[in-house]
This record gives C-alpha cells, sequence and structure tokens, in this order.
C-alpha cells in the first residue's frame, strides 16, 4: 500500500515565523539587531542553510533588512504583523490537511477491518452449516392459515415442504418430536428443519397468497 506522505510546514518558514512573532510581542524593536546566521542556526539546532532561508523569508518580506557586515536588522513591525496572520492560516490550513488524512486513513483500517469480519462470519457460517446442517427456522402459526387445527400427517406437511417438524412451542411448553398427528393451534410456534429453499416453501404453504 502506497504510503501517504506527511503534511507539514517547513523548518525554515517556522523560524521566520517564530522570528516574527517575536517583533509582534515587541521581544525584537525596529533598528534591533538579531542574531547573525550562524547564531540563529545554533539557536533553533538547523544548519546554516536552514537559517539563511529563514532569514531570506523575513528580508523577502521586508521584515529584515540582511547588510552585510552588520547583520540582521529589524525594519517593519507592520510586515511582522501581517506575516504571523497569514502564516497562523496556512498553518491551520496544514493542520487540516493532516487532521483530513488521518482520518481518510482511519476509515480505511476501519473498512478493511469491517471486510475482514464479514469475511470470517460468511467462513464461519458455511464451517457450521456444513458441519450441523439442522439449523431450524421456526414459523408463528396464525389464523390466516387454512390448516388450523389440523394435523401434521393430515395437511401432507413433508410431502408440501420437504421439511420435517421437530417441535412446536405451545404456551410456555416445548414439545419436541411432536409426531404426524400434533394438531396446529393458532399461537403455536413450529419449529421445522429442511434445505435453504425450505423456509419459503413452509410460508406459502402455511399462508398461501
Amino acid at each position: 500500500m502506497e504510503e501517504r506522505a506527511k503534511v507539514s510546514v517547513p523548518v525554515y518558514q517556522q523560524i521566520a515565523a517564530d522570528i516574527a512573532a517575536k517583533i509582534v510581542d515587541k521581544r525584537y524593536r525596529i533598528g534591533e539587531k538579531v542574531y547573525a546566521r550562524s547564531v540563529l542556526a545554533s539557536h533553533y539546532g538547523v544548519s546554516s542553510e536552514t537559517a539563511r532561508r529563514a532569514i531570506s523569508v523575513l528580508a523577502d518580506l521586508d521584515i529584515v533588512e540582511v547588510t552585510k557586515g552588520s547583520g540582521v536588522v529589524i525594519r517593519s513591525y507592520e510586515n511582522a504583523v501581517k506575516f504571523v496572520q497569514q502564516f497562523t492560516g496556512i498553518q491551520s490550513i496544514y493542520q487540516l490537511k493532516q487532521k483530513v488524512f488521518q482520518a481518510m486513513e482511519l476509515q480505511k483500517k476501519e473498512a478493511q477491518f469491517l471486510r475482514q469480519c464479514i469475511e470470517e462470519i460468511m467462513d464461519r457460517t458455511e464451517r457450521f452449516q456444513s458441519v450441523n446442517p439442522f439449523i431450524p427456522f421456526e414459523v408463528k402459526i396464525t389464523g390466516e392459515t387454512p390448516y388450523l387445527n389440523k394435523s401434521i400427517s393430515e395437511i401432507n406437511f413433508w410431502h408440501y415442504t420437504n421439511a420435517t417438524v421437530i417441535g412446536i412451542k405451545r404456551n410456555q411448553t416445548l414439545l419436541i418430536s411432536p409426531g404426524p398427528y400434533a394438531v396446529l393451534r393458532e399461537n403455536d410456534t413450529l419449529y421445522y428443519c429442511g434445505d435453504n429453499d425450505c423456509q419459503e416453501r413452509v410460508g406459502n404453504f402455511l399462508y398461501p397468497a
């Protein structure tokens, strides 16, 4: 699977924004000289090239002025304010992108997990049915069936449905293997076994359209 690159703000921009924020906080004042590049690199723990790029950003925005032999001098408070506001917006966008990517990755993992669970359920169901093909079905006996108060043998239940009655629940009593002479009463629950299509056949037989 292709790994998505992390979204982050370049280090030199972060350093530039930090210096601009210090200007906005008036920790640095207009005309004041700040770090030389080598000192700046040491202070932020970055390479000289990264420090140079940070100063270049500030110089391009007229926040500081780089003078050979004099170092970096603070030039504009207003431009520093604009840059900090802009950087805050950019940083928020980067953070939102990161959250979107994380959410997409999480959704992908959840979808994969769900698919694995479904496949496992299907696999276990197939294995269970192959080991135990006698999983019972059930149907409620109501006054709508034309076979009310008739016996299983009388209505030729097995002949028309290929289903075998294994139990009848009547009130709080469960009759196991009730036999062919058991009579269907209203509100009985009929338990039977058969192939995968027998449930439809039983329904159509007991409650014909």
